[in-house]
């Protein structure tokens, strides 16, 4: 099963290779990594997204509770939580018709463009994976040159929030 674990951390250098770490030494797969400062410079807030039965993620959470960076942690997977992830992506304009479709179908995914050139469209788009998944498939009659996908973040609803 797929879970979206959210681990509050010391901002310090080795903090996020040592929490890479104990995935890569006990054989646990990283499907997807977010890290950035919060609104305190002194922490950062990681989130990780791993599949595996519940024992298995009941043991991630208890080997990431013992490293001394983590502060706390949350599996949003048990509670009710939004989820997005961003994609930049660099399509080919260069044939008659093309920048049209491609804006049209940015539109209708509710992406933006964010860099013209003479051959070259860049397109934000946001939301769940698989809004991301259909906006790249609806692109396949394109020359997608590049895709820069961002990680899932997460936070809980309502009052469930991962604070000290």
């Amino acid at each position: 099963m797929r879970h979206i674990i959210s681990v509050l951390l010391e901002n310090e250098s080795g903090a996020l290779s040592r929490v890479a770490g104990l995935f890569s030494a006990r054989g646990y797969n990283i499907e997807s990594l977010t890290v950035a400062p919060t609104d305190d410079p002194t922490l950062a807030r990681m989130t990780i997204v791993t599949s595996g039965s519940e024992e298995i993620v009941e043991q991630i959470t208890k080997q990431l509770n013992k490293l001394i960076d983590v502060i706390k942690l949350l599996d949003l997977t048990s509670y009710p939580h939004i989820e997005r992830e961003m994609a930049m992506i660099k399509v080919s304009v260069d044939e008659p018709g093309d920048r049209e479709e491609v804006k049209r179908l940015a539109d209708i995914f509710r992406g933006r463009i964010i860099d013209v050139t003479r051959k070259t469209y860049v397109i934000e788009i946001t939301g769940e994976g698989s809004k991301l998944d259909a906006f790249l498939e609806a692109l396949e009659p394109f020359p997608v040159q590049e895709v820069v996908r961002s990680g899932v973040m997460g936070i809980a609803r309502g009052d469930v929030a991962l604070q000290i």
